[in-house]
């Protein structure tokens, strides 16, 4: 090769190298390491676009009960196994109809293309079952609040999130353990 065509080339691929790895950083900057799932600005591009074009979507929020609790009571490492196990849950019931993430903490969002084709209650067992974890039984609760877009004046994820943080506590008001659509 002659050195002015090796001269001009080895810029351009220096240049796509970087390139590729700094995709691969904001890819990851997406992500939470934990989990695996979303973080916020990650899902939020991804949840609007859904609600743009889903007329029927609905925006979730999920927030783990007593938590703290079961960090205090077998530590920190069962804490983040919880977390895990929560976000899997979450992940497999929203499949190719919706996307999870996790906005910190203990609290998990989702948004999924159509509540009435999704089954709430099936999420809200399955965030309820038990996880083993080194040879002991934990305990699983969730407290989730649901909001229908088409309820909302105006189809905004602002407001989507609001109401369903708003459905959410107060699941957590009656006691927990269970869902709430806004109506």
């Amino acid at each position: 090769m002659e050195a002015h065509i090796a001269a001009s080339i080895l810029p351009l691929l220096g240049w796509a190298v970087h390139g590729g790895i700094l995709a691969r950083r904001l890819a990851s900057a997406r992500r939470d390491p934990l989990t695996g799932l979303h973080t916020r600005a990650g899902w939020t591009a991804r949840a609007e676009h859904l609600i743009r074009r889903h007329p029927h979507a609905a925006v979730l929020l999920v927030d783990l009960d007593h938590f703290k609790s079961l960090n205090d009571t077998h530590g920190h490492a069962a804490g983040d196994a919880a977390l895990v196990e929560t976000a899997d849950r979450l992940r497999a019931w929203c499949g190719h109809h919706g996307i999870a993430g996790r906005l910190g903490g203990d609290e998990f969002v989702a948004v999924v293309r159509d509540l009435a084709t999704a089954d709430l209650d099936a999420l809200t067992a399955a965030l309820h079952r038990p996880l083993t974890y080194d040879g002991v039984s934990l305990q699983l609760a969730a407290s989730v609040g649901a909001c229908p877009i088409a309820e909302l004046p105006g189809p905004t994820l602002a407001d989507a999130l609001a109401a369903a943080d708003a459905a959410m506590y107060a699941v957590k008001g009656r006691g927990r353990r269970g869902s709430r659509t806004t109506r």
